[in-house]
């Protein structure tokens, strides 16, 4: 199909109309009368050669294909939008401009809080917003990034984008410094039969694939959606919890936990800023990238630390180049 022989207004019709549904709600919403509104329904059922919407007795239900189209249609205003956007020049200090980052709470307790502290230092006007990186960021990775500025994620779980690479991290384990279970060291044989805490979703802690490449079935006693509520779960019981370094090492000698190694060799984590192609161009967006790079840079070889001299002093990986 020739995008030239389509008249893109029909787009931001299509998303209104599929949203709304309803002819006079989705009209006022961008703007357009009510019979100019159903003019763009009728155009746009005779190029889908689908209803889109129908009727249910005072109401409007989206056909089987219009459900398909309501996510595509947000996802391509929302490139459009950001295209248009677009300036030849980026002036941080005075310019005006929402970033919209998928995140962790783990990205966010280590990185994206300094991000956030750098932006309101050189650029006040600028709001970024976190968001939850969605569960079907494998599955949709074009729709998910295609409506954000971006996602920090580990390198492992998508591939294809371009990235900025932020910091290094690993994993360890926590348990309870008072579970006589546990020695000086963890092994194999004590992660089999001690109950676990855990993150639930999977791509986010590639480290536990590990372990059942290895033989081992975690005993999943509690299960919670954030990195850091699972101190909390582990605290005062005998659950043993696979978290990051960096995360462990905001904990504080007084946390009533003990971080030790993972008894096996657990698959580093290396974390970065993924965008969609569609921003290459775009000055804000490029200054973005650029922001993030130096305020990862910031962060020194030592877990927890933001380079201020002042974070615990466990190790981590080499600092990216």
């Amino acid at each position: 199909m020739n995008i030239a022989n389509l008249d893109l207004n029909l787009l931001v019709a299509l998303r209104a109309l599929l949203e709304e549904r309803n002819v006079t709600r989705a009209g006022d919403r961008i703007g357009l009368s009510q019979p100019a509104t159903s003019a763009a329904l009728a155009r746009l059922r005779r190029h889908f050669s689908d209803e889109l919407l129908v009727r249910r007795g005072n109401r409007y239900e989206l056909t089987p294909l219009g459900h398909a189209l309501r996510a595509p249609a947000a996802n391509a205003c929302s490139v459009m939008e950001r295209l248009f956007s677009s300036r030849a020049e980026f002036h941080p200090e005075t310019e005006e401009r929402d970033f919209t980052l998928l995140a962790s709470d783990y990205a966010i307790a280590v990185f994206g809080a300094r991000l956030a502290r750098v932006l309101h230092e050189e650029a006040p006007g600028i709001r970024l917003h976190f968001r939850q990186v969605p569960g079907t960021i494998v599955e949709a990775t074009e729709s998910a990034l295609g409506s954000v500025d971006g996602a920090l994620m580990l390198h492992g779980v998508i591939s294809g984008y371009p990235a900025v690479e932020l910091y290094r991290d690993e994993w360890v384990c926590l348990v309870d410094v008072g579970n006589d279970a546990v020695g000086e060291t963890l092994t194999m044989d004590a992660l089999s039969r001690m109950p676990w805490a855990v993150y639930r979703r999977p791509y986010d802690a590639p480290a536990a694939h590990q372990l059942g490449m290895l033989g081992l079935d975690p005993r999943v006693e509690v299960s919670a959606h954030s990195f850091q509520l699972l101190p909390d779960l582990v605290r005062g019981t005998g659950r043993v919890a696979l978290v990051q370094g960096r995360l462990a090492a905001r904990l504080g000698p007084d946390s009533g936990l003990r971080v030790l190694p993972c008894p096996f060799p657990a698959a580093p984590i290396r974390e970065a800023l993924w965008w969609h192609p569609v921003h290459r161009h775009d000055t804000a967006h490029a200054w973005l990238r650029a922001t993030a790079a130096r305020a990862a840079a910031g962060l020194d070889d030592r877990l927890g630390s933001d380079g201020d001299g002042d974070g615990p002093g466990d190790r981590v990986g080499d600092r990216p180049g």
